[in-house]
């Protein structure tokens, strides 16, 4: 659990945001085009809902299990203002279900099987989910996500289920003591998108890229990045 005051919660929200805004300016980006996800994971709802009241609306949570009991305990804010609840943890086939119920957006489907599993759920309840494909930037073996290789396919076969609506690519490239050697993979991850876009085998709202964390979010938003997920410089070192 983080043990930070909600006063160094708003500080640390404001400088986020500001080193947002200078990345953006640095790379030539409007501030609009980026968007904060707060990494909650084992944070307390108490400090959860004082973020939401700072204007916090999208929270990524790793694990179902965990989510379930701060998402149910927090919906009446959560409805409120309307917040995203972002799965951004691996996701095994036998939670998809449970997934599906609590989460507005899934940003790890790294394999076909699962993908047709989400949609087949999805299709149940008659709506459309927003969904990323996970890519293994670095092939790292400890990680989940969808070889560099694989993922044009994966994207093409994607974009013509009926109940996902396929948004876009995630990643978390190597962890890297200096975030300037980080950014060949966070380049790797647009050129991916880009040559999805360019070649027509994805939607129109094939445009997000979901990479950049506490230590490198700067660099991912200067090559490209429309969600950067933070949770150490948010909510504080977990204890």
């Amino acid at each position: 659990m983080s043990n930070i005051t909600r006063a160094e919660l708003i500080g640390r929200l404001a400088s986020i945001k500001d080193r947002i805004a200078l990345a953006c300016a640095r790379s030539g980006r409007e501030g609009s085009e980026v968007s904060l996800v707060g990494v909650s994971k084992t944070v307390a709802p108490e400090l959860i809902k004082a973020a939401i009241e700072e204007g916090l609306l999208l929270l990524g949570e790793n694990r179902v299990q965990e989510a379930a009991g701060k998402i149910s305990e927090l919906k009446e804010i959560t409805s409120y203002y309307n917040v995203e609840w972002h799965l951004i943890g691996h996701l095994q086939s036998n939670k998809a279900r449970r997934a599906v119920e609590l989460f507005d957006v899934i940003q790890t489907i790294d394999n076909l099987r699962l993908a047709e599993r989400l949609d087949n759920l999805v299709g149940e309840s008659g709506q459309r989910l927003p969904v990323f494909i996970e890519v293994n930037l670095g092939n790292e073996v400890s990680k989940s996500g969808i070889p560099p290789r694989e993922a044009m396919m994966l994207s093409e076969q994607m974009a013509k289920f009926d109940n996902l609506e396929l948004r876009g690519l995630m990643a978390v490239p190597p962890l890297l003591d200096n975030p300037q050697d980080i950014r060949p993979f966070f380049r790797r991850l647009r050129e991916l998108r880009d040559e999805a876009r360019r070649i027509g085998i994805v939607g129109e709202k094939f445009k997000e890229l979901s990479m950049g964390m506490t230590n490198d979010f700067e660099v991912a938003i200067e090559e490209g990045a429309t969600l950067v997920r933070i949770g150490t410089a948010l909510f504080g070192e977990r204890i």
